[in-house]
């Protein structure tokens, strides 16, 4: 996993619901295809903490990258 020079933000390119998912396939280098469904994945394989609270929080704390 080779992250880039830019910094982690919301992407306005991939996004279907805030961009968080397009936005960290956009700083590691990934197809936003395969980190939306590891994300999914992710989130349903540990039921402690729920994938949406922090969906919901990285799309309020991480910035919409600049057009």
């Amino acid at each position: 996993m080779a992250w880039q020079d830019a910094p982690f933000r919301r992407s306005n390119h991939h996004r279907i619901l805030g961009g968080v998912c397009g936005g960290m396939a956009e700083a590691i280098g990934w197809p936003p295809l395969i980190v939306r469904i590891l994300f999914v994945v992710g989130s349903v394989a540990a039921v402690a903490v729920p994938g949406s609270l922090i969906y919901v929080a990285l799309w309020i704390l991480v910035p919409l990258e600049q057009r």
